[in-house]
């Protein structure tokens, strides 16, 4: 049998059951004549939602993956809501058009700015059997149950502290919770250019924790609120003092996703299963693997593609 289409795999036994059952004992039952099968899509506005695509895949390696970084209009953060709309939207429907059941945006300012609008707006009119899902809404659900005090603060872009997406979400599921914000512009340019462990560098990180911690002395938890501070998890360990929990999403997103398909077989049959990853970005594809591998923790292959005329 071959392939319906590129990235999507004919269900066979389904396939079977409908060419050699007789009809009378198919018009009894439901039997779908195929399942298209497709990876999981994970997309970032650059290379930080490698640090989550890490982590989903060691939870769930059997599955594969296509990410897709929007690295010629990185960073998202400091832009607008109608731009990371904009540019989230038409990466997203790229991904869909590829065929990918499920879409994780592992991006912070895509999840708060962009997410709810594509979930209500665009899914309906695409494909309403396709799904979307963000990094937020799971990380609201149990960051509540790592504080002792009550007391949370979160360190992220300013578009996602502007959004004030994770004060909406976490009062939600924890509404006693006090929590404090501070935005990190220059974080994401000194990670990606490998400079977080230069004496420079280690003054702006520990000017932001501290201003961070000036604004609740209870805090007994800090959130990493993007994909890139994972990555100075060492330095922030030496900023910050033991008894304060520091909390990447990583780890938070993959338990989700696991969670996820479990409750939604319908999402699940059709996510291929042979453990691939394949590596996408919009900007020069050198320079993508050349910053991926600390990110990604292995070498990486990726391919460039143009998505501007995906949004129609």
């Amino acid at each position: 049998m071959e392939t319906i289409r590129e990235g999507g795999f004919l269900y066979f036994g389904e396939y079977l059951l409908r060419e050699f059952l007789p009809r009378r004992f198919l018009n009894e039952v439901s039997v779908p004549i195929f399942v298209i099968m497709s990876p999981v899509g994970i997309f970032d506005s650059g290379i930080g939602g490698l640090t989550v695509l890490r982590e989903i895949r060691n939870a769930l390696p059997q599955y594969d993956y296509m990410y897709l970084g929007d690295n010629a209009r990185a960073p998202y953060g400091n832009r607008s809501f109608e731009t990371v709309y904009a540019y989230t939207k038409e990466c997203v429907k790229w991904m869909m058009d590829k065929g990918c059941p499920l879409i994780i945006l592992a991006c912070n300012t895509a999840s708060a700015k962009a997410l709810r609008t594509i979930q209500q707006k665009d899914l309906p009119r695409w494909n309403p059997e396709q799904r979307v899902l963000g990094v937020i809404r799971p990380t609201a659900e149990v960051i509540g149950n790592y504080s002792g005090t009550g007391n949370i603060g979160i360190l992220a872009t300013r578009g996602t502290v502007q959004s004030e997406s994770y004060l909406i979400e976490i009062r939600k599921f924890f509404p006693g919770i006090r929590i404090t914000q501070h935005a990190c512009p220059l974080w994401v340019p000194i990670i990606e250019n490998n400079e977080a462990h230069s004496p420079g560098a280690f003054y702006f990180i520990e000017k932001d924790v501290r201003e961070l911690l000036a604004k609740d002395e209870k805090t007994d938890t800090i959130l990493l609120g993007c994909t890139h501070y994972p990555l100075i998890k060492d330095i922030l360990q030496k900023i910050i003092s033991p008894e304060i929990k520091i909390i990447g999403q990583g780890e938070i997103v993959a338990e989700s996703l696991k969670q996820y398909l479990q409750r939604h077989p319908e999402i699940e049959t059709k996510c291929s299963r042979s453990g691939k990853v394949d590596f996408f970005t919009t900007d020069d594809p050198s320079d993508f693997n050349h910053h991926s591998e600390l990110f990604f923790g292995e070498t990486v292959q990726s391919v460039h593609v143009s998505v501007e005329s995906s949004h129609k």
